[in-house]
């Protein structure tokens, strides 16, 4: 079970990210895009996110340790540093301009477009290289 609950959610964030068109780098660029044709799929798709990640929390909440797991994890450090902002700033302007962020791209992987297995490659020399 620990394995087959994580394949799931993969699935479901993959067929999810599919449907909604995130796969195709236009429709972020056109989120970006407030003087043109301004496209607000994204909105959409982060709203729907961020309703269930509430629903979610809330039926969680009140549990002592996950269902399938030991304990939640800790809270994360709430430090702003250099390492904090540098990522973030590469992450938006990563995006930004490839109109890719990881997840979406990880998933344009099975569709075959040309650019995600740039990007991924890229993004995976960056992380070996940051670590």
């Amino acid at each position: 079970m620990k394995r087959i609950i994580p394949l799931l959610c993969g699935a479901i964030f993959g067929a999810g990210v599919c449907l909604a068109g995130m796969v195709k780098p236009s429709k972020v660029l056109g989120f970006l895009d407030f003087g043109g044709a301004w496209d607000a799929t994204l909105l959409v798709v982060f709203a729907t996110a961020l309703a269930l990640h509430v629903v979610a929390w809330r039926l969680v909440k009140g549990r002592g340790a996950p269902r399938f797991g030991t304990a939640f994890p800790g809270k994360p450090s709430s430090v702003v540093d250099l390492r904090l902002v540098g990522g973030a700033a590469l992450f938006g302007v990563g995006w930004g301009i490839s109109g890719f962020c990881p997840g979406p791209a990880v998933v344009s992987l099975v569709s075959g477009v040309t650019a995600s297995f740039v990007f991924v490659g890229a993004m995976a020399v960056a992380m070996f290289a940051f670590d």
